[in-house]
């Protein structure tokens, strides 16, 4: 089984070297504030030691995942995702329980047919560390691996 970790691009669009700028597009993340729950093995923690001066990345909680669900998740056409949804969708009997699966490595965002896999947050409330967006936050800004302290983050975001 995989770590699953919350990935959350930071930076924007401007200077981004093209190589790195297709591989946030491979993982969704076409803007700032955008996030997404991967599964990650060999291959995508190669893609997120590329792009870690634009992201922020760590450990995501069951009671985030649910959070992040509930309040943003989205389907096709922009709608919400709601239990019944997930009941007919999927092999889960709703949020919850999808969302205990995939904080567990268990289960994986396309396993709902149209759920995106993209969740688009706002910025965070009381704004992001001290040290700004080009530091990383070994060094008190916003850049690189957080650990747990991504929840903290996720949830000022929503």
């Amino acid at each position: 089984m995989s770590e699953v970790v919350v990935i959350v691009r930071v930076r924007g669009r401007t200077h981004v070297k093209p190589d790195i700028e297709d591989t946030l597009k491979y993982l969704g993340l076409t803007r700032k504030n955008h996030a997404t729950i991967i599964n990650v093995n060999k291959s995508e923690k190669g893609m997120v030691n590329k792009i870690n001066d634009y992201v922020t990345w760590g450990e995501i909680t069951e009671k985030t995942t649910e959070e992040l669900l509930k309040s943003r998740g989205r389907l096709s056409g922009g709608k919400p995702v709601d239990d019944s949804y997930v009941k007919d969708n999927s092999s889960f009997e709703g949020i919850s329980q999808f969302a205990k699966a995939l904080a567990k490595g268990e289960a994986k965002l396309k396993d709902i047919e149209g759920l995106k896999r993209v969740f688009r947050l706002n910025p965070p409330v009381k704004g992001f560390e001290r040290g700004g967006i080009k530091a990383p936050f070994t060094k008190g800004g916003v850049l690189g691996y957080r650990g747990e302290k991504i929840n903290e983050l996720i949830l000022r975001m929503i």
